[in-house]
């Protein structure tokens, strides 16, 4: 999102949101209203991912595309979002901010809708591709418009609004997308956009002060920046989306572009650390609190993403359930949060913000520790608790990370505090997925061979289990004594495969708890700015 460069002297390169930074230019109404439209547009934005990921499979058999193929619906509109989000900033002083938003806002909702009627997976893949790179846009210009058109002392209340996209809205994602597939169709999950959409476009025209255009910075921009950044981005997003489908290393494929990604990218460093005006000030990442927020909100991400990726599965291979019931279980990490956000401002008046932040990791951690110890039974009634308690540390971190992770940032940099942040929690998401499915099969398989060669047929128990199945196939149609043993067999290894899975569905769950407890590690190295002091400071 990218460039409000290092130079700060440089006042050609900051016209674009000059009129839209400064509070005391602006009416508390027309300020307020750019806010909730915009983090309104990044809240839909979010949720698109986890809508449409939870209707995947629909969305498939409807277009005609295979399990394989089917996953570029997801992964065409990640790249594209990825890509554009560390451009934003840049791209908004290029076209101002008004209209920058106005247009991609405007896009976001066609290309919604022109999604429900692809025809086929090609078409389906462009749309999705149009619609992540619009929607990208949202995410970041919302954040950003928070840090500049807000006074310091209510950037917590329009942070914690930012909050209901980065951490309510992939919660509920699964719960809105699994009622509107099997109530109303799939194509109703591209057309839930319209309404809010209408909202935000409204909201956004009447509250951003038009400026002009500044064409001219196209021939001064970072283009070799940009362009291995998108490259190698683009790369290293399709590398994690396809990486465990294609056998990792063992996959050409994937070994070219983890080749294209590791050269792209080493060269972006560099050029951003050599250039005069780069698309994104780096240097930022040597300040301790934007630093350790910026490896605190990665972590945040993998686990953030990791356990909305996870959870569904786990219900659906295990326990059998569609994707209204899955919604209706991970409903119970997000309505909570609806509820607690709103109260994170009053809370870091009164308290030390870090004290917040490491009790909402602590609790977050606690709830993937709660699922170490799953059986055949643990559904929806025993995940009801670790969820509640997710619900209540997602809602205590975001807000207070984001507050402390970009208290003093000036506002030249504040596109570039954006575009690190929201990317690199975007970025941990895709890692988290990513290693968590590789980590999942492989402690499957490990407690699979485990268990089964814990079950010999010259085991008493094993023999009295054989037998007792075979009499029981025998009682219910089954003739031929051969057959029922061999349904017997059959029916335990599916019984010792099924808690193989559920034993790996534990580790999964407690390797995200560790990776929560690194994070509040970080987050104890960071030290308090004097305007978010508890006890009133505000």
């Amino acid at each position: 999102m990218a460039t409000l460069q290092i130079a700060t002297n440089n006042s050609s390169l900051r016209p674009a949101l000059a009129a839209a930074s400064k509070p005391a230019a602006m009416s508390p109404l027309k300020m307020w209203s750019a806010v909730i439209g915009s983090t309104l547009g990044a809240f839909m934005a979010v949720l698109n991912i986890q809508i449409v990921n939870a209707s995947l499979a629909d969305i498939q058999g409807a277009i005609g595309a295979g399990t394989d193929d089917g996953g570029w619906i997801s992964t065409s509109y990640l790249i594209a979002e990825i890509v554009v989000i560390p451009l934003s900033a840049w791209l908004a002083r290029v076209f101002s901010l008004r209209s920058y938003l106005l247009a991609n806002a405007i896009l976001f909702l066609i290309f919604s809708v022109a999604c429900a009627f692809a025809a086929n997976l090609q078409q389906m893949i462009i749309l999705r591709a149009i619609q992540g790179f619009s929607g990208g846009v949202l995410i970041p210009m919302a954040f950003t418009i928070i840090i500049t058109l807000l006074p310091k002392a209510k950037q917590p209340v329009g942070l914690a609004l930012f909050a209901l996209s980065a951490t309510f809205a992939p919660a509920i994602g699964p719960t809105i997308g699994g009622y509107l597939t099997e109530n109303w169709g799939w194509e109703y999950i591209f057309y839930v956009n319209l309404v809010p959409g209408a909202l935000m476009v409204g909201m956004l025209w009447a509250s951003l002060d038009r400026s002009p255009m500044n064409l001219g910075l196209l021939a001064k921009g970072d283009w070799p920046g940009i362009i291995t950044m998108a490259i190698g981005l683009a790369a290293l997003q399709t590398v994690l989306e396809e990486g465990n489908k294609e056998d990792w290393f063992g996959s050409d494929f994937i070994v070219r572009l983890s080749i294209i990604a590791a050269v792209s990218l080493t060269l972006f460093l560099i050029i951003e650390l050599r250039t005069a005006y780069p698309l994104l000030n780096l240097r930022l990442l040597l300040r301790r609190n934007f630093g350790f927020g910026f490896v605190a909100n990665f972590l945040l991400g993998i686990a953030l993403y990791g356990s909305v990726f996870v959870l569904p599965i786990y219900l659906t291979r295990i326990q059998g359930y569609n994707s209204e019931q899955i919604g209706m279980v991970l409903a119970w990490t997000g309505i909570p949060q609806l509820v607690l956000i709103p109260l994170v401002p009053r809370l870091m008046k009164r308290f030390d913000v870090r004290l917040l932040i490491v009790v909402g990791f602590a609790l977050f951690a606690a709830s993937n520790f709660m699922n170490v110890h799953m059986t055949g039974d643990y559904a929806s009634d025993q995940l009801f608790w670790p969820n509640i308690v997710r619900a209540v540390g997602q809602a205590l971190v975001f807000t207070p990370l984001s507050a402390i992770a970009t208290a003093g940032i000036e506002q030249e940099n504040a596109g570039s505090a954006s575009a690190l942040f929201n990317m690199m929690r975007n970025l941990g998401g895709a890692v988290g997925i990513a290693g968590l499915q590789t980590f999942l099969t492989k402690r499957e398989q490990f407690h699979s061979n485990i268990l089964t060669n814990s079950v010999s047929v010259f085991e008493e128990a094993t023999r009295d289990r054989v037998a007792k199945l075979s009499a029981y196939f025998m009682s219910h149609g089954v003739s031929d004594q051969a057959v029922a043993t061999h349904k017997a067999v059959v029916a335990i290894a599916l019984k010792l495969r099924k808690q193989a899975n559920i034993m790996a569905f534990s580790d999964t769950f407690f390797l995200l708890g560790v990776a929560l407890l690194v994070a509040l590690l970080a987050t104890l190295l960071l030290k308090k700015p004097g305007h978010l002091s508890g006890g009133g400071a505000h």
